[in-house]
């Protein structure tokens, strides 16, 4: 059956002075398409390392990383980056948006660095789809200092698939919002992967894997847990759980 990730006895180590230090120590994992899936662990638990790997931004010290069945192990630079680019979008808890350009400014950026030649209306259009999927559309004219930090990950989100990758990777996407704006973002996600996008998510909070498919649990580098979410939550059921409270302390006030 075709995976999107699949690591194979995975070993990542850095040297610091004299001694050796295993981040991740013989991890084998695999993600199949349309999968949603949180990788869950303490700091110094491996998770930042292993997504770096599965980023192509960092290379195993031992043991195999197929990316689309692609190996990366062979792979120059060049290449990788030219994976990376074709293969895999990135959001952070950072927006990292550009301050004084646009919504559908920022979107495009990443298309200036494709392969594919595209016309200006070419990439007009590709970025205003992004910004459709994560419904944003109508502030597509709004710079990054008028969106709330909701609106601002959205566009992050947005300029992740604009490239249309076969994978959606994300670090932390919530750790910079409130909860209400944190469950509409998990929507967002959820949308995403009922419409088919493969999405890996790091994340510390157990109440946010909740909204995966599946949750990989790491601890001092090795994969401890790896369970199918059988209580999955439904973004749009505790958007209107949280709204009723709201409302209900308000009317008590």
């Amino acid at each position: 059956m075709q995976t999107v990730v699949k690591l194979e006895n995975f070993v990542k180590s850095y040297r610091t002075g004299a001694f050796e230090v295993q981040a991740v120590r013989g991890v084998s994992l695999e993600v199949r398409p349309g999968e949603f899936v949180a990788i869950m662990g303490a700091s110094g638990s491996g998770k930042s390392t292993l997504m770096n790997t599965i980023g192509c931004l960092d290379r195993p010290t031992s043991g195999h990383y197929w990316l689309d069945d692609v190996g990366i192990g062979g792979l120059d630079s060049d290449s990788l980056a030219d994976l990376r680019n074709r293969k895999l979008g990135f959001v952070f808890q950072g927006f990292n948006l550009l301050a004084r350009t646009s919504a559908m400014e920022n979107v495009e950026l990443p298309l200036l660095y494709a392969h594919r030649a595209l016309t200006r209306r070419q990439k007009h259009d590709r970025a205003l789809q992004a910004l459709t999927l994560v419904g944003l559309a109508d502030r597509a004219a709004h710079h990054s200092n008028q969106l709330s930090g909701g609106q601002q990950q959205r566009v992050a989100i947005a300029r992740a698939l604009v490239n249309e990758p076969t994978l959606l990777l994300a670090d932390e996407p919530t750790g910079n919002l409130d909860t209400l704006t944190s469950i509409e973002i998990m929507g967002v996600f959820q949308r995403l992967n009922d419409a088919g996008m493969t999405i890996i998510m790091v994340t510390h909070e157990l109440d946010i894997a909740r909204y995966c498919r599946r949750m990989v649990l790491m601890r001092d580098g090795r994969v401890i847990r790896d369970q199918v979410i059988t209580d999955r939550a439904n973004a749009n059921d505790e958007l209107t759980k949280l709204q009723a409270e709201q409302q209900a302390v308000q009317l008590n006030a």
